[in-house]
């Protein structure tokens, strides 16, 4: 089955591009690089034999009930959360070290502090991850981390409710193309970074699952030293999305995974 939705896409230039955040002192304040909004069909995976895994594709959707339920009250939560993270990872993707560096509760809400991202990228381009490695780790950790293979690992969960908007949306790896990404820069106050946006290109093959609820999740790969693919992703806007009255809401938690002993 398959459905349309609209996404914003990258456009190439030969200047250099950003995200530029909390411009002139003010926190809040975004410019962003262009964009161009683009309808695609999406299939949805909701019950289909075509299942994609961690493997060979990057990702997978997984059943993984959790104890947290709230997860915007102060953070006694984290500990148990990231212990069932550490414990899905190892036993969903091999991982042999996992270590849990963000949380980000998103809230398609126009009041809301963090919204879904509604751009057509990755979270880290190659330099990005580089650095974000020896951040987390420290060079000489991160040395160790090389030798062994290591990713960057995102868990997505739904919050509270069902998804029945704006849900999380895939292109599979095997219909991208090497210059459909591009490197964007991401410059704060007191630090820069870079992700990699993605053009648009009508091969693309968009897909996700309806109807998540809080007792499924999304593992999807950010980076992998050893060449697993990794995803392009942006929330959907869904024909019949302005209908829905509840928005979505989400958790992302960002990992650091070491496949193999030092």
């Amino acid at each position: 089955m398959s459905t349309k939705a609209t996404v914003n896409y990258h456009v190439r230039k030969d200047a250099p591009q950003a995200f530029e955040f909390d411009v002139d002192g003010v926190v809040g304040h975004l410019k962003s690089p262009e964009l161009v909004s683009i309808t695609v069909c999406v299939a949805d995976l909701r019950g289909s034999a075509l299942q994609p895994n961690f493997r060979d594709d990057g990702i997978a959707f997984v059943s993984s009930p959790s104890c947290v339920t709230d997860f915007e009250s102060g953070t006694e939560w984290q500990a148990a959360y990231e212990q069932e993270l550490d414990e899905l990872l190892k036993a969903q993707i091999g991982a042999k070290e996992v270590i849990v560096f963000d949380h980000t509760v998103r809230i398609d809400d126009s009041g809301a502090a963090r919204r879904p991202a509604r751009n057509v990228h990755n979270d880290y381009s190659r330099t990005g991850a580089e650095q974000r490695l020896v951040d987390i780790v420290g060079e000489s950790r991160a040395r160790a981390f090389h030798a062994a293979g290591f990713g960057f690992v995102n868990v997505w969960r739904p919050v509270e409710r069902v998804i029945r908007s704006s849900p999380l949306g895939f292109i599979w790896p095997r219909s991208m193309r090497p210059e459909d990404w591009m490197d964007i820069g991401l410059v704060y106050p007191d630090r820069m970074g870079q992700i990699l946006g993605v053009a648009a290109n009508p091969e693309h093959e968009w897909f996700y699952t309806s109807g998540m609820r809080p007792d499924e999740v999304t593992i999807f790969n950010i980076y992998d030293n050893r060449g697993r693919p990794h995803l392009a992703h942006s929330a959907l806007d869904l024909q019949g999305d302005a209908q829905v009255t509840s928005p979505r809401k989400s958790i992302e938690s960002r990992t650091l995974v070491r496949y193999a002993r030092p």
